[in-house]
């Protein structure tokens, strides 16, 4: 189950440098946190997670897999990109296959990195982009409206539903709003989401500050911090500059590193784990001698789903997850002591599977 985050911005805000501190530092640390180019513009990367290390050490597994997630650099925003403006067309497309948007916008004073609208003011370089977004999906809800009248009067309910659905999303738009304002009904979120409008995608704006301004932030930050706050969405403050130069250092110099500006980790480490909390997404555990290893689920997945997570047979003929809660793992120094202190559960079909559970599935081949 993969999910896909999309690096946006406007030029010169250091989008492109996060991405690259962010592929560099995850080749770096290979054994621990996969990565791997699909294209130039993707990378996947391990999910940071204390908890992993933890269980493999009481269960001696030989190897510790963590949970991914995809980034994807998204090049060609400028204003005017919903009209086909730089590289409009190809961005709004890529935009519309990731999962939600990490919008780095620029929160650092510096005379010679020249900003595109001539001033420093990330939250109107927030509207910028909102803007385009929504004025695309206004043109693409206009064209499909035009495309299904002749299926809504015939009384088609899908065509009838989806047609219901566009003009809510039209009415929002036409006020300035953006469509993840509008409050589906639970009926109707499966269509909701097949619209694919892009200013449904949650955003995870970040604050790209100067080194002095990493551990705490500055002004232009906290008015992005309270933006993201009206909006419902996330925020996380990062230096652009610092995750470059410890992309280049050893684990033991980047640690000391950090320890010296007063930061406790890695900005991108953060932004990871943000993304991951902005999808509401959750982990559970798979630990054996062989490996520990984490997998992705949506909040809120039944154990057959999280079963079909590793492969779909597992779901097909679910018969129950044995269940260990993460501390009682630890507490109880692996599965055997779990197992003896009545701490394992076998649960069924109904089971919603709980962030940190660990699981071993049976089912019918």
């Amino acid at each position: 189950m993969g999910f896909k985050m999309g690096i946006v911005g406007l030029p010169n805000v250091g989008k492109s440098t996060l991405f690259n501190a962010l592929t560099k530092t995850a080749a770096a640390q290979a054994a621990n946190f996969p990565f791997c180019t699909i294209e130039p513009n993707v990378g996947e990367v391990g999910v940071p997670d204390a908890r992993l290390d933890k269980l493999a050490a009481i269960a001696g597994s030989k190897q510790i897999i963590p949970t991914r997630m995809t980034f994807v650099d998204i090049a060609g925003l400028v204003k005017g990109a919903s009209k086909g403006e730089g590289l409009g067309n190809q961005f709004l497309a890529n935009i519309r296959e990731v999962d939600a948007i990490a919008h780095v916008l620029r929160c650092f004073e510096d005379g010679d990195v020249t900003h595109v609208e001539g001033r420093v003011d990330p939250v109107a370089d927030a509207e910028t982009i909102e803007t385009e977004l929504m004025l695309a999906d206004i043109e693409s809800i206009e064209k499909r409206l035009q495309n299904i009248v002749r299926k809504v009067r015939g009384g088609d309910k899908e065509a009838v539903q989806q047609e219901r659905l566009l003009r809510q999303a039209l009415s929002v738009l036409e006020d300035g709003q953006p469509a993840r304002v509008v409050d589906v009904d639970e009926d109707d979120v499966k269509a909701w989401k097949m619209l694919q409008l892009l200013t449904t995608k949650p955003i995870l704006y970040v604050c790209n500050v100067g080194e002095a301004e990493a551990a705490d932030g500055n002004d232009f930050s906290a008015r992005v911090g309270e933006m993201a706050a009206a909006q419902g969405n996330s925020h996380v403050i990062i230096s652009a500059q610092i995750e470059e130069e410890i992309s280049q250092l050893e684990d033991d110099e980047a640690e000391m590193f950090l320890s010296e500006m007063g930061l406790e980790e890695a900005g991108l480490a953060r932004l990871i784990r943000a993304g991951y909390e902005l999808l509401h997404l959750e982990t559970y555990f798979t630990v054996g001698p062989k490996e520990a290893r984490a997998w992705t689920i949506k909040h809120g997945t039944a154990a057959p789903q999280a079963a079909g997570v590793i492969h779909g047979d597992f779901e097909k003929g679910f018969i129950r997850a044995e269940t260990i809660a993460y501390d009682d793992f630890l507490t109880c120094d692996g599965e055997q002591g779990a197992k003896e202190a009545g701490k394992m559960r076998a649960e069924g079909k109904t089971y919603v599977v709980k962030d940190g559970d660990v699981l071993h599935f049976l089912f019918n081949t």
